[in-house]
């Protein structure tokens, strides 16, 4: 067999390819996504015109779509009783091992000459390399191997960004470089509480891979529609300052430019920047959305929306509207001692340790004989949080009657 490289839309060259081929069947795994699904729905159709059958299967969740439902038959819409009933499920039939090595040799071969390259195919130039990022599937076997090592350790550390506290797995995820079947089982089989809370950070995705399948309007759309119509300000200056890191909150700062330099951006921080845009700068979740999959090596679209819409509290089980994150307070809990800031905002690294969560109170004097201006050296605050969580409390209030 051939490996064969086409470049078009897939609703016309894979009908075309099997036809040409003389295929019997064509076999894919399941995607959840709305545009994805209304492409294999072509693609089926194309085939079934030709007499190819066409095969889906499950591969990148333990539990799909209708899997997992309520005693009514319906997708939950809560998180804990679909942890549950997806605990309750799992057995040995959904977490085995398929030993497909052996099956290697029957891999289409590589064509003679030189395969496509990125740039080739459309895509623009990665800083992978620079990043010693570890990539493929040897890559993601070392990044699991380490992860094994500290997950003892996960619960303690996982909300803290200058430790190396999560798996780092998430690109590999969502490449399929690794298997979700691998993840779960070991942490299923080991047991212990830092691999039971990473293993509902795993089950947490099939939820959102579930949500989307049901309800595809969330793409567009809030989950609960009385959110639909809130009275954003998209303030254009402010998301700008927000996307390149320079709204004078240092923790959200440095979160928005590990995102810029390295592409990943540690989950306590998705939270705390996607909270800042909506709620202090009250900026519609989906100009946040839409940037974190511009710039997220490990973007997925049911969980970029699923904790888009988390933190807008206009998703399924989102946080209540009325919690709003003080960036300040959870500069201080889950950066202390501001080392992770200091990796991302080298300007304020003459800042006093007390005053690097909330540089702008740092007296004038103090600056003068740090040597840093606050407005001029590193942004003022773009909004007073307090006032911010007024307004916003405000916002939410009149849509929700």
């Amino acid at each position: 067999s051939t490996l064969h490289v086409l470049h078009g839309s897939a609703r016309q060259l894979i009908p075309q390819l099997a036809a040409q081929l003389g295929a019997q069947a064509v076999y894919c795994n399941h995607d959840y996504e709305p545009d994805a699904i209304a492409r294999d729905a072509t693609v089926a159709e194309q085939l079934a015109a030709r007499n190819i059958d066409f095969h889906r299967s499950k591969d990148q969740v333990i539990f799909e779509r209708d899997e997992v439902l309520t005693g009514g038959g319906k997708p939950y819409a809560v998180f804990t009783p679909y942890k549950n009933a997806w605990l309750k499920k799992l057995d040995d039939f959904y977490l085995r091992a398929y030993p497909t090595e052996r099956y290697f040799d029957h891999l289409a071969s590589s064509p003679p000459g030189a395969l496509p390259d990125l740039a080739e195919l459309g895509f623009q130039p990665t800083n992978l390399r620079e990043l010693a990022m570890p990539c493929g599937m040897s890559g993601a076997a070392t990044l699991f191997a380490d992860f094994v090592a500290r997950i003892d350790r996960y619960q303690q550390a996982r909300d803290f960004p200058a430790l190396k506290g999560v798996s780092y797995l998430s690109p590999h995820l969502r490449f399929g470089t690794i298997p979700i079947r691998a993840l779960a089982r070991h942490a299923h089989y080991t047991g212990g509480p830092g691999a039971q809370i990473w293993l509902s950070e795993l089950i947490w995705r099939d939820f959102y891979q579930m949500l989307l399948y049901h309800h595809p309007h969330v793409v567009n759309h809030a989950y609960k529609p009385q959110f639909n119509g809130l009275a954003w300000g998209n303030n254009p200056d402010w998301f700008a300052a927000w996307c390149a890191g320079r709204t004078g909150y240092s923790l959200v700062d440095a979160g928005m430019r590990q995102l810029n330099q390295t592409g990943f951006m540690h989950n306590r921080l998705r939270m705390v920047t996607a909270s800042f845009l909506v709620k202090d700068l009250q900026i519609d979740w989906r100009w946040g959305e839409r940037y974190f999959a511009q710039k997220l090596l490990d973007f997925d679209l049911a969980s970029n929306n699923g904790g888009w819409q988390w933190a807008a509290s206009t998703g399924c089980d989102a946080q209540p509207w009325f919690r709003i994150f003080n960036p300040v307070t959870q500069s201080k809990r889950f950066d202390p001692q501001g080392k992770f800031i200091l990796r991302y905002v080298p300007e304020l690294d003459h800042c006093p340790d007390k005053f690097i969560h909330a540089p702008w109170l740092l007296p004038r004097s103090e600056q003068l004989r740090c040597g840093i201006e606050i407005g001029r050296d590193y942004p003022a605050p773009i909004v007073d949080h307090a006032v911010a969580r007024a307004k916003t409390l405000e916002m939410f209030k009149r849509a929700s009657g």
